[in-house]
């Protein structure tokens, strides 16, 4: 019924071409900045930093109208340090995040012993909690911010040796924590190494004919989304799968396709994996866990053509309406998926 895991390696999209020789040298560059904190140290007084508060990111308003992350210049944060009373060796805190197109490095930096306010009014901007931010970012910055907020949560969660208990001390970028005791060094967890945390598959169930979208009572007002859960310990990623769709709506799963895979920094960090799922169309009553959905239903592709046309969230006191995840998610890109395949 199910194909083996070697369909993740087999159905997948090709990746992006890149300009090679740009893109080792940048990766090249990232790493060596990772081993020598003195060049490190050099990159961040000319390098770009994202400016967090209490894992928030800083958006600013552009003349447009959009959301894009506040990035500052090194003397430009020890200029704001410096106006609020703070210590200026704060930017040491700063932790890398990669190395633009253009060869500059980026840097994130949170802010949380500050006064938000205070720091909002010198920097122009307002700090966003990182899920509605989502929302009011293009799909190149979402993952950018995403990104930031996991690597400060975790020095923020690392600062002791779980096995001694012991003070841990990082590297000048953030790519590193050593135990002061023994000498451990402990590496912010990778996203590919599933020993060490649950992967999370999110899918898209189709009829044929339909595909089903649900939402939870967290969600904002009439959104709607692909169905997601975690795997638990032991299970491959078809027998999550399998399992949730029966667990939540009631059916059985008869064939899957693997998508893409993405970052998700909710509730922490999390490898999110996005799959299509196909079940009978004799067999398509739903039976929906109220514990664990709040609703559940079909989508022709017509109501799901009407839902991608809605550009923003409805405001407070609009007609009800369905609208669908943004466009960099694995959600929507999943939802978009289904709805070429139905015109084809």
């Amino acid at each position: 019924m199910l194909n083996p895991l070697r369909i993740l390696l087999s159905a997948t999209k090709s990746l992006p071409t890149r300009r090679c020789s740009g893109y080792v040298s940048r990766m090249r560059y990232v790493n060596g900045l990772k081993e020598d904190d003195s060049l490190c140290d050099a990159a961040l007084q000319s390098g770009r930093i994202l400016l967090f508060h209490r894992l928030s990111p800083l958006l600013q308003r552009t003349e447009r109208g959009t959301f894009r992350p506040a990035a500052f210049n090194s003397s430009d944060v020890q200029l704001i340090l410096e106006r609020l009373g703070s210590d200026r060796s704060l930017l040491k805190e700063a932790v890398l995040l990669g190395c633009s197109e253009q060869n500059q490095a980026e840097f994130c930096l949170d802010l949380g012993e500050l006064d938000q306010a205070a720091v909002e009014e010198e920097c122009e901007g307002n700090f966003v909690d990182l899920r509605k931010s989502f929302f009011l970012l293009t799909g190149a910055e979402a993952p950018l911010v995403s990104k930031g907020q996991a690597l400060l949560r975790w020095h923020q969660t690392s600062r002791f040796c779980s096995a001694t208990g012991q003070p841990t001390h990082r590297n000048q970028a953030g790519s590193q924590r050593v135990c002061s005791s023994t000498g451990t060094i402990y590496y912010p967890k990778s996203l590919l190494v599933f020993l060490q945390m649950s992967p999370v598959v999110m899918f898209l169930v189709s009829d044929g004919k339909r595909c089903l979208l649900g939402r939870q009572a967290s969600f904002p007002r009439g959104m709607y989304s692909a169905l997601a859960g975690f795997c638990d310990m032991g299970e491959c990623l078809e027998e999550a799968l399998c399992r949730e769709v029966a667990e939540e709506v009631g059916l059985e799963v008869q064939r899957i396709s693997y998508s893409s895979s993405q970052h998700w920094p909710f509730p922490h960090s999390s490898f999110l994996l996005g799959c299509h799922a196909s079940v009978s169309p004799a067999h398509t009553q739903l039976n929906v866990d109220v514990t664990e959905l709040e609703d559940a239903r079909w989508f022709s592709l017509e109501e799901i053509d009407s839902a991608l046309q809605v550009r923003s969230p409805p405001r407070r006191g609009d007609a009800p309406v369905v609208w669908l995840p943004p466009k960099h998610t694995i959600a929507r890109q999943l939802i978009t998926e289904w709805t070429d395949r139905q015109r084809e």
